[in-house]
């Protein structure tokens, strides 16, 4: 068996695609995908059928189905959107498409129709405060959480929403939002695959942050902030993705500018996190994914326009790079999804 790689090549306006070999890790070029406009941030269907994709310079989104087997994209449309997205996810459904915009200051929903595509236009599209940077429902699809990272008049908060998955429709939990230390900026998040918890990167802190979260009242509660570099490191730093391992034992964040990929382990108890150590990325690791069965991450390197698969020790969580590949010039955002 092997998994499809999608690569969004934003300096070159295609989609680079792999064939990834399930235990060795190895990758084998495909045909790439022509999509002008500086593609970037990848969301996908939950059952991994429809692929959005945001086209940032072009202020697009297109959805393509996505061939069984052959991993083939299909477009099955293209909307406008008033400004370039930085992020996107389905909510749990797969009938809305969320969204997080950084300079428009805005948190929106779109609909999706029967085929999968998109919809036109958004049913929300929620000024919310400058530097908004993720979106994401939790897995009863009742609640939502956008942060903001800090700089340049940025919000430096977590804000908290109910979510209305009849109607796409966001209103303010309570509190709305949770206020952060200065320079924290919460950037991405992810939710542990088992436990009622949250870990986010912060992108000035160069930390993540774990939360509880609270499944009945939808609110997250800090328990722990750990730093993502060594502590005899003195230079210029930021964080960006994090991901969880498929078995919840293990949590990844990159640094821009160490230039290194943080790995920890999650206590099964609690779900807080302890430093294993940190591998040497490609420069500026933006983008990463970790796959299905959780045995390879791939990381990209945004300057360096390269492409480098880690092997995950299962028994240790720690990286080991075992090869490396030219994609292009910026890649931007990495997806790996099974071949059925």
């Amino acid at each position: 068996m092997a998994y499809h790689v999608y690569v969004t090549v934003m300096g070159e306006g295609r989609i680079a695609r792999f064939s990834m070999d399930e235990d060795t890790g190895v990758l084998t070029p495909g045909v790439d995908v022509v999509l002008s406009g500086r593609p970037a941030p990848i969301a996908l269907s939950p059952d991994r059928r429809v692929m959005h994709i945001a086209r940032r310079e072009a202020n697009k989104i297109t959805s393509f189905g996505i061939e069984p087997g052959s991993g083939n994209l299909t477009e099955l449309g293209t909307i406008p959107i008033d400004s370039d997205p930085c992020y996107m996810a389905t909510d749990r459904t797969g009938r809305y498409l969320l969204s997080a915009y950084y300079l428009a200051e805005t948190a929106a929903v779109h609909g999706v129709d029967d085929n999968g595509a998109a919809i036109y236009p958004p049913v929300e599209w929620l000024h919310t405060g400058r530097g908004a940077h993720c979106f994401q429902t939790d897995r009863s699809n009742s609640f939502a959480f956008v942060p903001h990272i800090d700089g340049k008049g940025a919000l430096n908060a977590i804000l908290q929403f109910r979510f209305d998955d009849k109607t796409g429709k966001l209103s303010p939990n309570d509190p709305p939002r949770m206020k952060q230390k200065v320079a924290t900026g919460p950037r991405h998040f992810c939710f542990h695959p088992t436990m009622d918890i949250v870990y986010v990167s912060n992108e000035q802190g160069c930390g993540v942050s774990v939360y509880a979260f609270d499944a009945i009242a939808g609110t997250l509660g800090h328990r722990q902030t750990i730093s993502t570099l060594p502590e005899e490191w003195l230079g210029v730093s930021k964080c960006a993705q994090i991901q969880v391992s498929p078995c919840g034992r293990y949590v990844y964040a990159p640094n821009r500018g160490h230039d290194s990929i943080a790995e920890f382990s999650v206590n099964a108890e609690d779900g807080l996190l302890s430093v294993i150590g940190h591998v040497e990325a490609e420069p500026v690791p933006r983008a990463f994914s970790i796959d299905p069965a959780g045995k390879f991450l791939l990381s990209a390197g945004l300057e360096s326009g390269r492409l480098a698969t880690y092997r995950i020790d299962g028994g240790s969580g720690r990286l080991d790079r075992i090869a490396t590949c030219d994609v292009g010039e910026s890649p931007m955002w990495v997806t790996i999804i099974p071949t059925t």
